[in-house]
C-alpha cells in the first residue's frame, strides 16, 4: 500500500491541482495531503482550515508517479477538520443533497419559482450560498415516478442503472434515455429505489450520513448482484464513489463486490459493440462537439469510453478536453467561500471549449454541464443525448430508404 512516506515531494501533485492554480491561499496537494500528514497526530485538533479548499478533484492523485493516495489523504483530513469545527449552514445543506431533491421535485413548481427570484438569491448569499450559476431546475416527474424496468425479461445481460441524484431529480429524461438506450441493446435494465451515492455528504464532511447512504445502496446493489446483475453508473463522480469510496473511505463491508461489479454505462456500451454482442447502425451526426472530460472520469482509470463510441459515429468532429477542472466539482463551487475559484477555474475552462470553435459541448458529469454550459454558453449535453441522436438517425435514414423503394 502506498502512503504518504512515499511522496519524493516532485510537486507533480501541484502542477496539476486546478485550485493552486487560481487561489494563493491554499498551498497544494503535496503540501496539504503528505508534508502536512508527517505532522499530524492522533488526538491532536485540527488547525489548518485551508484543507477545506481543495475541491477533490483527485487530478493530485492520478498525476502521482508513486502512487500516492494524495486526494484520500487530503479527504481524511477534511473529515477530521469537519467533525473538530462547526460545519457553515451550506455544508449541512449540501450534505442533504439527496433530501433536497426529493422535496424539490415533489414541488418543483414552487421550488423552481422560488429558486429563481431575486429575494431568494440574496438570502441564500446570507447562507453563504453561491448563485454564480443558476442552481439546477428539479422535474416533478423524476426518475423514481417513472417506469423502472425495460428491456425483455429473459434477456442475456441484466443491469441494475444507479442514476444518482442529478440524473433523478434534475434530468431524469436524460437518465430515461439512458435506460432506453441499454433496453435497446438487448439488455435488461432495472432503475431500482435507490438513495445518494453518499458523496455529497462525504465531501461536505459528514461521513455519518454517508456511511448511512452507502450502506443502504450497498444491501439494495448486492442484492441484484447476486442474482446476476451488473451494476452501470452515468454520473462519474457516483461511479467513483461506488468503486473507491465504499471499500476504501467508507469501509461498506460489500464494497468489494460491488467494485468489481460497476461499470461506466458507455464502458458497457462500447465492450458490447467491439465484442461484437451487439449490432449497432450509427447515423450520421453533422456537428463538432468539444468534449470536456471529467476529473473523475480521468480519476477512474477507465479511459474515455464515449469518446471510443463518438469515433463511430459518421460525420460527428470531436475535440477532447481533459486539461482543466471545470471548477464547480458537484456542492464546492455553490459555496459562497469558494466562488471566486470556481469561477476562475469555469472561465478557464470555458475558455478552452469556446477555442475550438465548437457548436456544443458534451461531459459525462452534470455538474461540468452546468458550468460550461453556463460560462461557455453553449448548449451542454450527455454523451448519451449524442449517441441517442445517431441512433435515431440511422432509423428515419432507414424510413425514408424503405419509402423511396416502395415509391
Amino acid at each position: 500500500m502506498t502512503t504518504f512516506e512515499h511522496c519524493v515531494r516532485c510537486t507533480l501533485c501541484v502542477e496539476n491541482c486546478p485550485v493552486f492554480k487560481v487561489n494563493p491561499a491554499f498551498p497544494g496537494p503535496k503540501q496539504s495531503g503528505p508534508d502536512a500528514q508527517r505532522f499530524r497526530m492522533d488526538g491532536e485538533r485540527s488547525v489548518d482550515d485551508w484543507v477545506k479548499l481543495c475541491c477533490q478533484c483527485k487530478r493530485c492523485q492520478v498525476s502521482c508517479p508513486y502512487g500516492v493516495n494524495v486526494a484520500e489523504i487530503i479527504l481524511k483530513a477534511q473529515l477530521k477538520y469537519s467533525r473538530e469545527h462547526m460545519s457553515p449552514f451550506s455544508a449541512h445543506l449540501f450534505a442533504n443533497t439527496y433530501h433536497l431533491g426529493q422535496l424539490g421535485s415533489l414541488v418543483s413548481p414552487l421550488t423552481n419559482a422560488v429558486a429563481s427570484s431575486g429575494v431568494s438569491k440574496k438570502i441564500m448569499g446570507i447562507l453563504g450560498i453561491s448563485t454564480g450559476v443558476p442552481l439546477p431546475e428539479y422535474r416533478f416527474f423524476s426518475l423514481a415516478r417513472g417506469r423502472r424496468r425495460r428491456g425483455r425479461f429473459r434477456a442475456p445481460r441484466k443491469v441494475v442503472f444507479f442514476h444518482g441524484c442529478y440524473l433523478g431529480f434534475n434530468r431524469p429524461d436524460i437518465g430515461r434515455g439512458i435506460r432506453d438506450l441499454l433496453a435497446g441493446l438487448g439488455c435488461r435494465v432495472i432503475i431500482p429505489r435507490q438513495t445518494c451515492c453518499g458523496l455529497p455528504a462525504l465531501g461536505n464532511g459528514d461521513i455519518t450520513m454517508a456511511g448511512k447512504f452507502a450502506r443502504k445502496n450497498a444491501r439494495m446493489l448486492v442484492n441484484y448482484i447476486d442474482r446476476g446483475y451488473i451494476v452501470v453508473y452515468a454520473c462519474t463522480s457516483c461511479g467513483l464513489t461506488l468503486t473507491h469510496d465504499y471499500p476504501e473511505i467508507l469501509q461498506v463491508p460489500e464494497g468489494k463486490k460491488i467494485a468489481e461489479n460497476t461499470y461506466n454505462v458507455h464502458e458497457l456500451i462500447l465492450d458490447l459493440i467491439e465484442e461484437g454482442a451487439v449490432q449497432v447502425d450509427f447515423g450520421e451526426v453533422d456537428r463538432h462537439v468539444a468534449y470536456h472530460v471529467p476529473c473523475h472520469l480521468r480519476a477512474l482509470g477507465i479511459g474515455y469510453p464515449a469518446a471510443g463510441i463518438f469515433e463511430k459515429i459518421p460525420g460527428l468532429k470531436v475535440t477532447i478536453l481533459d486539461d482543466n477542472c471545470c471548477g464547480l466539482a458537484g456542492s464546492y463551487g455553490f459555496k459562497k467561500k469558494n466562488q471566486k475559484t470556481s469561477e476562475s477555474l469555469g472561465a478557464i475552462a470555458a475558455s478552452a471549449v469556446r477555442a475550438v470553435d465548437a457548436d456544443s459541448l458534451v461531459s459525462d458529469c452534470g455538474a461540468c454541464r452546468m458550468q460550461l454550459g453556463h460560462y461557455a454558453g453553449l448548449p451542454a449535453l450527455d454523451p448519451s443525448e449524442v449517441i441517442i441522436a445517431s441512433l435515431l438517425q440511422s432509423v428515419s435514414k432507414k424510413k425514408r430508404d424503405r419509402r423511396r423503394k416502395a415509391q
